[in-house]
């Protein structure tokens, strides 16, 4: 059912309309006390306040009642649609529909306090959407498990991260998205670790209005499974097995092992094993196992990575039966990295000494996905080449750098 919302009058022309308790109607004239009424083909205003609630949506200026010259505000009848001559029941008055529609004066203070010359309005038509609409489509493609979603505001829409974790996406699927002319997705770059907060992507529609087939042809571009995925930390132990005889013998104090605890703290990963094996690939390969044997679910091996005779730290990886993933990678700072999994799934990282010293190496780059259980390939080790050269910014801004990205 239709009702009245609010009537509204205003005393003299050049005033805003403003809302009164009730009006009276009179034949051939309007409303009673209206300085707009009169004997002529338009003596009442009326305007949905539906319409009105669009327009709030992305005006700055409070919208009262009254504020475009409105007479009576209805709601739950389709006013623009009437056709011209239909008989409307107002109280225990009936008027007749004359116009719809109506230009707005040069100085109308709504298009003033937009900042606009012009107003204009969409009606909405078969496979057309609007913006809003759009955005929360292309929504539809990215939410995923881990995330928050912002509200729809001027067709935009963003997503945080609900929680720490590995940062991934579907990157040959998103670029097939954006490439679709009119909408668009941009993402943070994948692959990186997150904290609870940040964000992650935005999306939108590029006009105000997007033929509903183009968000279509976006849905089959993505398939069936969400571009984006948060992967929160899952491994929690670690154990260290500094190599070296020099280090074992007390020979040099260990400085290496601090700073492994503490990038592994970073990830929630607690330290529940040191261990020191001296030199020589047997001795390397049995201080892993004995590593293994406290639970730990990340083993690492510190030093010993390099070319001297007496780096023994790659082969007693090897010995203690981990299937290398890799031995050497793209990066500087970090080119003598190993990675290999046992075949339980624990991973094994052989740590270049750079990892010691500088701010970010090929072990910041490989942790966040050791942390999130999620498999370390050639593959993506390889491709780490493009974007894998530190520039040695002093000072240090990592994770806000193009470092690994």
């Amino acid at each position: 059912m239709a009702n009245v919302v609010s009537v509204n009058i205003s005393e003299r022309k050049g005033e805003q309309k403003h809302p009164v308790p009730e009006i009276q109607l009179k034949f051939r004239h309007g409303i009673v006390g209206d300085a707009h009424a009169g004997d002529w083909h338009r003596q009442i205003s009326l305007l949905a306040e539906e319409s009105v609630d669009t327009m709030r949506a992305s005006c700055p200026i409070p919208l009262d009642p009254g504020v475009f010259a409105e007479n009576i505000n209805t709601e739950g009848i389709d006013l623009k649609h009437l056709p011209v001559g239909t008989h409307l029941r107002i109280g225990e008055t009936e008027v007749e529909v004359t116009q719809i529609g109506k230009e707005c004066h040069s100085d109308c203070a709504i298009k003033l306090g937009m900042g606009k010359e012009h107003l204009y309005v969409w009606e909405m038509t078969p496979g057309m959407l609007h913006e809003d609409e759009g955005a929360e489509r292309l929504l539809a493609l990215c939410a995923n498990e881990n995330m928050e979603r912002s509200g729809v505001k001027e067709g935009k829409i963003e997503l945080k991260a609900s929680c720490d974790g590995l940062f991934l996406l579907r990157s040959e699927s998103l670029r097939a998205v954006n490439a679709i002319d009119e909408l668009m997705i941009a993402t943070r770059k994948g692959g990186t670790a997150v904290k609870k907060g940040d964000k992650l992507a935005g999306m939108r529609v590029i006009p105000l209005i997007i033929a509903e087939e183009k968000l279509t042809a976006a849905k089959a571009a993505a398939g069936d499974t969400p571009l984006l995925e948060l992967r929160p930390w899952v491994r929690k132990t670690a154990a260290i097995v500094a190599t070296g005889s020099e280090v074992k013998k007390g020979l040099i104090q260990d400085t290496f092992t601090p700073v492994v605890k503490d990038k592994l703290s970073a990830y929630g990963i607690e330290t529940i094993s040191v261990s020191y094996s001296g030199d020589g690939v047997e001795n390397v390969a049995g201080a892993i196992s004995q590593a293994r044997q406290t639970g730990a679910e990340v083993i690492l091996c510190t030093g010993g990575m390099s070319v001297d005779p007496d780096d023994n730290t790659p082969g007693g990886i090897r010995q203690s039966g981990a299937k290398i993933v890799t031995y050497g990678a793209p990066v500087l700072p970090g080119a003598m990295f190993l990675l290999g999994y046992y075949d339980d799934g624990t991973p094994v990282m052989g740590l270049p000494g750079c990892v010691m010293y500088a701010g970010a190496t090929i072990f910041d780059l490989v942790l966040p996905w050791v942390a999130a259980d999620v498999s370390v390939t050639k593959e993506w080790i390889v491709s780490l080449g493009e974007g894998g050269l530190c520039l040695g910014c002093q000072p240090c801004r990592w994770p806000i750098c193009p470092f690994g990205k």
